[in-house]
């Protein structure tokens, strides 16, 4: 606060200010309280020269011009006044010693105005003078707050009413200061133009607790029932404080999140929602939100609030956790490997709580983890057995992910058993199967011959891949009388083997060697001995019905040598190219392997002049008896 401090004495100045001429002094402005009274300070001069034998004056009130009739607040001639001043007004001065010196009692607010005061010396020696006090009446104490009160710091604030009333003098007190300090009263104090004031003041330091508050001073007069009170709210400046701020948030992916911030300060602070050193939004304002629609795993993180004004900062953090399923596996590592060698392959996902880890391999769980956003996967010495598809499966509460990924272990060729030869009528079959990887070579060794047949003479070996497993056939005609030994030798960039294929089927074998015309002379016999049978039946059971008809099939034995005549040589060779299919399951166009005939192909043929394959095979066997 500005202290008022007494200036030197109203009354010096008028004596040091007179020069003998027309002039006069009094304060531009005084105030009181209404209801008392107040005494307006006046000195008047006018030229030496004059010496009057008496000194009169008059008070007149918002004009200084008689002839505008304004009204007489006090005359010294004949003691008439306006009305509203009867009673009311009284010249404290003595004119004479050119003091004009009013005193107003019992204000009242039709009073508050400008007073101008007019010298009557006689005849033409009148001059009212411009010099005027503007009278304020007023109802409440005068209460400065500085402009500037700031949270912490020590504050000055003053209480002044005005004292000009010679019969009445004020007394000052607090209203709702407790716990801001004890109000310390510097007593009546004399202003610049020669008006009096009572001041008290209250030191304090305020928080942030106190902006608002509302201080009061009342003005009472000993003896009276005169009060007068006034209030002033405190305007505290404070930093911010953040006061509101969400605690951790978890939202579910594609959900909708509400951020909030909200802090106390004054002024107002300036809000910032911030993400990674990235504004989002801010405002100046006590509350703001942010908010996130359809949230994504990329918006988890931490959001800081900032809040800040003139006098300081505040900041929180909040963390979003967004709930999402678990991504697709990604799987790295080795997936190529050779037998024997350790395999490690590492399987990672992302999600939202972690998820559940697992690999499989045909159906048969190989490694899990619980919690865990990888999982390493270590065989230690790979196999062939190892081959295949793998499966990483990932799952949470929100989801499951899976991804296949292939493990192919390289080894050396193994042959397997199921390897071997065959011998049909005049050609010998080799079956070798390879399992291999990567996929080997195969030849076909004929040692008595020092002969070797590889696979890329198509003519002779037909080969077809499945999976690990290479199956090549070598097709030898001629060769069913004296079959020669096989070795089968495949390689591979890890090793070679070899072996020497084993013959199957004996019995073909020896009816290759028997030869055509041994075959049908044989199955003949056979047919002549049942109808041989089939005739002494007939004989000893009259009732029984003719041999055989057109339609009637008797079971028949044949050789698998066995052609019919004329029989045509197309259907002979497809004939052969589907038992030989049937026997070895292959896809494609394979060579020949097996020249059996079923009965029902037999019966489907079209035979020579219509005969049924009963009869013809019995004339055939009566031509070849005789």
């Amino acid at each position: 606060m500005i202290f008022l401090t007494a200036l030197p004495l109203f009354w010096i100045m008028i004596s040091a200010s007179r020069g003998g001429h027309w002039g006069a002094w009094m304060p531009s402005s005084i105030s009181a309280f209404e209801g008392t009274c107040v005494s307006i300070p006046c000195r008047f001069d006018f030229p030496d020269e004059l010496r009057p034998a008496v000194v009169h004056g008059v008070w007149y009130f918002n004009s200084p011009y008689p002839k505008n009739y304004p009204p007489v607040v006090f005359k010294s001639r004949t003691q008439v006044v306006h009305e509203s001043f009867q009673g009311r007004s009284r010249l404290l001065g003595d004119l004479g010693l050119r003091n004009c010196t009013l005193l107003l009692s019992n204000l009242s607010p039709e009073l508050g105005g400008k007073y101008y005061f007019r010298g009557d010396l006689g005849g033409y020696n009148q001059y009212t003078f411009s010099e005027h006090s503007v009278l304020d009446i007023i109802n409440t104490p005068n209460i400065m707050v500085p402009p500037e009160v700031v949270a912490g710091t020590e504050v000055e604030v003053s209480c002044t009413v005005p004292d000009n009333c010679p019969e009445l003098h004020p007394e000052l007190s607090w209203r709702g200061h407790e716990g801001l300090g004890e109000p310390a009263v510097l007593g009546r104090l004399r202003e610049d133009e020669g008006t009096w004031v009572q001041v008290s003041l209250l030191h304090f330091v305020p928080t942030r607790e106190a902006n608002g508050y509302r201080l009061g001073c009342q003005a009472s007069f000993p003896n009276t029932t005169l009060q007068f009170e006034g209030y002033a709210s405190l305007d505290v400046k404070y930093p911010p404080v953040i006061v509101e701020m969400n605690s951790s948030v978890e939202a579910i992916e594609g959900s909708h999140v509400s951020l909030l911030c909200g802090a106390d300060s004054n002024p107002p602070p300036l809000l910032t929602w911030m993400r990674d050193g990235t504004v989002l939004r801010e405002a100046v304002t006590e509350s703001l939100s942010l908010e996130l629609d359809e949230v994504t795993p990329a918006e988890d993180g931490v959001y800081a609030c900032l809040a800040e004004n003139a006098y300081g900062q505040d900041n929180r953090t909040v963390g979003l956790s967004v709930m999402y399923a678990p991504w697709k596996p990604t799987v790295n590592g080795t997936v190529v490997a050779v037998e024997g060698e350790t395999v490690s392959i590492l399987c990672s996902t992302q999600s939202n709580p972690d998820p559940i880890l697992t690999i499989f391999k045909e159906k048969q769980i190989l490694a899990t983890v619980i919690y865990e956003s990888e999982l390493q996967l270590e065989l230690p010495a790979v196999m062939p057995e190892d081959d295949g598809e793998y499966w990483c499966v990932a799952e949470n509460q929100y989801g499951q992910r899976a991804t296949a990924f292939n493990l192919s272990v390289e080894f050396a060729p193994v042959i397997l058993l199921e390897s071997h030869c065959a011998a049909a009528r005049d050609t010998v079959q080799c079956l070798c199967v390879v399992k291999a990887n990567p996929e080997p070579s195969v030849a076909f060794e004929l040692p008595s011959r020092n002969v070797t047949v590889n696979e890329t003479e198509r003519e002779f070996v037909y080969s077809e891949r499945n999976g690990l497993l290479l199956t090549s056939i070598l097709t030898l005609r001629g060769q069913a009388q004296a079959p020669p030994r096989v070795t089968c030798s495949s390689h591979n960039l890890y090793g070679t083997k070899s072996l020497e294929l084993p013959f199957q089927g004996t019995h073909r074998l020896m009816w290759a060697k028997i030869g055509p015309v041994g075959a049908v002379v044989a199955f003949a016999i056979l047919i002549a001995i049942v109808c041989y049978i089939t005739q002494t039946r007939r004989k000893k059971n009259v009732t029984e019905s003719p041999s055989f008809s057109a339609g009637d099939d008797p079971p028949v034995l044949f050789s698998s040598d066995f052609r019919i005549s004329g029989v045509p040589e197309k259907y002979e060779s497809e004939r052969r190219l589907g038992s030989e299919r049937r026997l070895l399951g292959l896809r494609g166009e394979p060579p020949e392997l097996d020249l059996s005939y079923s009965h029902s192909d037999l019966g489907k043929r079209p035979t020579k002049d219509s005969y049924t394959l009963t009869e013809e095979l019995a004339e055939y066997a009566e031509i070849r008896v005789k």
